[in-house]
């Protein structure tokens, strides 16, 4: 099981919003997609060993960022 923490840029009723996987409350919600990507990857590089998975307005997974030291290739 990897260490690597999870964020999860999906709309959000004021605009977007990035989220640790597993949060109770958004740790970003941004009036647009962008900002909500932006401000969620500053986090995520600052924790070091992270990931961003970007949803499209409907909810699906659109994009996957990683960050840190990923190994490869995976294991498993």
């Amino acid at each position: 099981m990897s260490d690597r923490k999870q964020y999860i840029v999906s709309p959000h009723p004021q605009g977007w919003q990035g989220k640790a996987q597993g949060a109770e409350r958004a740790s970003v919600v941004a009036p647009t997609k962008e900002e909500a990507v932006r401000e969620t990857v500053e986090i995520a590089k600052n924790h070091g060993n992270s990931q961003v998975l970007i949803k499209n307005k409907a909810g699906q997974f659109q994009e996957e960022r990683t960050y840190g030291k990923d190994p490869y290739p995976p294991k498993g």
